[in-house]
């Protein structure tokens, strides 16, 4: 494919996703060729730089987050001269002008505008690029997720955005969705007939959606102490990856298409009553413990969080399904910082078989399960019952696994790589619609209300275990056990 011409520009030019993610994304692609000759990437922050100055500043902040495999001199050089500054003051609209007019030059290619700021900044940015026209037919805006705190601050960002940007111009951004494991998930729920028949409350027992983080808040406490696990995961990384899970097969995967069966799932989500709050949430907050083998601090001695917070850093949820497929299926979510290890899987139980006729050993699974692993590797493994060697008819748990990492020698797209050309090609499938983040919203607020309304602390759980004990209890209720505990 030739290399895509245009504009590309990057509030939060220094900040940290810049640096980390979203300017070593643009540098891949460049090197695999997705960058035409005469396609530029401006950086625009308060910081007054000149264009070299910028380019100085990367080769320092940047180039340490470059895989070492994909690094090559001569090809960074190359892109840096497709790089160029603008300091803009998104409190001060006469400070666009001059990118305004940077951007003049060319009106008639894709431009690109990534809000990589604090998303109370993004109506003012808005608002003054349009002020300056420097919005055309051509522009597309990407927002950052989570977007707002609640449903009423993410409508009236929503609001303004949708005034300057129509709806198929605005890419809200949940960078889990690029990843290529998610991607792995959609094709073998819709690219394989053999799991499709299974796919429904009458051989599902339960699902588990798990997201663990080894990592603390680290220099995130204060944002964090604002946000929580609840509004930072739940409400968009583990939501997108039950509706991929949940949802009814679509028509296509264009992106209309794909869109609606998610918000199928989100509107058929059963509503949170309070005492459901109560029984079928735990939220949890880290104390010290240790994480790789060192000791850390617990959350509330991490800096930027006051002593008295209760913002959570772990969540688990028991959530049901109101449809036809799954009445009746409990679905687990669970996310937290500081946990035993870093891990992303999906874990379907299958019912039990209906009339045990053969000895189990010690241990062997009750279920028939099916695990598709996210991180830290790719991987899909199913575990059956099969016959223990020697005499007898005793049945032992067997994995039949599959590595998609062993499986291919392709080098794997980074999930902002991807993100960021969708957004340039004007592909909307994996980013999110304003009704999908309005049904989100609409669903975990309850949630937030409840805990407000108690005032109970989170409960505690010491760094490197699997959270608190309230989370075991909460699945074990209904007969189950966390796929580690099983």
């Amino acid at each position: 494919m030739a290399g895509q011409l245009f504009d590309l520009v990057l509030f939060g030019g220094t900040g940290d996703l810049a640096a980390r993610k979203l300017l070593p994304a643009l540098y891949c692609r460049f090197r695999g060729g997705d960058m035409a000759p005469g396609a530029r990437v401006i950086g625009s922050a308060r910081q007054a730089l000149s264009d070299d100055a910028y380019r100085t500043l990367l080769e320092d902040r940047v180039r340490p987050h470059i895989h070492a495999a994909d690094f090559d001199s001569q090809v960074w050089n190359d892109f840096l001269r497709h790089v160029e500054y603008v300091p803009t003051h998104a409190g001060e609209a006469s400070t666009f002008n001059a990118l305004a007019a940077r951007l003049r030059a060319q009106d008639d290619r894709a431009r690109v505008f990534f809000l990589a700021t604090s998303p109370s900044f993004f109506t003012d940015i808005c608002q003054h690029l349009a002020a300056v026209g420097a919005v055309t037919p051509h522009s597309r805006v990407v927002l950052e997720m989570p977007l707002g705190r609640d449903l009423a601050s993410s409508r009236a960002i929503n609001d303004i955005v949708g005034s300057i940007f129509s709806e198929d111009r605005i890419y809200r951004i949940d960078h889990y969705l690029g990843k290529e494991r998610v991607q792995n998930l959609l094709a073998l729920r819709f690219g394989n007939t053999m799991f499709e028949p299974l796919w429904t409350r009458s051989w599902v027992h339960d699902v588990q959606i798990t997201i663990a983080e080894e990592v603390g808040v680290g220099g995130r406490g204060e944002f964090y102490d604002h946000t929580g696990a609840l509004r930072d995961m739940v409400q968009n990384h583990l939501l997108q990856l039950l509706c991929i899970v949940a949802m009814e097969p679509p028509s296509s995967i264009g992106a209309d298409a794909v869109r609606d069966a998610k918000l199928q799932v989100l509107r058929a989500l059963k509503p949170f009553t309070e005492a459901d709050v109560h029984s079928r949430s735990v939220r949890g907050q880290y104390r010290a413990g240790a994480s790789g083998g060192q000791p850390v601090a617990g959350d509330l001695d991490e800096p930027g969080i006051p002593a008295d917070s209760h913002t959570e850093t772990f969540v688990a949820l028991r959530v049901d399904i109101d449809n036809w497929r799954w009445a009746g299926v409990p679905f687990y979510l669970r996310t937290g910082k500081r946990m035993q290890e870093r891990l992303a899987e999906i874990v379907v139980n299958f019912q039990r078989v209906p009339h045990q006729i053969l000895e189990a050993t010690r241990g062997a699974f009750a279920h028939n399960r099916l695990v598709i692993r996210l991180q830290p590797d790719d991987a899909l493994m199913l575990q059956v019952q099969a016959k223990t060697p020697g005499d007898g008819m005793r049945l032992q748990p067997m994995s039949l696994s599959l590595s998609f990492e062993d499986s291919s020698r392709m080098r794997r797209l980074d999930a902002y790589e991807r993100l960021l050309m969708d957004v340039i090609r004007g592909r909307l499938t994996l980013f999110m619609r304003r009704d999908e983040l309005e049904a989100a919203w609409q669903w975990v607020e309850p949630i937030m209300h409840g805990w407000a309304a108690s005032n109970d602390a989170p409960k505690p759980y010491t760094s490197g275990t699997w959270g608190p004990a309230a989370s075991s209890a909460l699945i074990g209720r209904d007969d189950c056990a966390w796929h580690e505990e099983a």
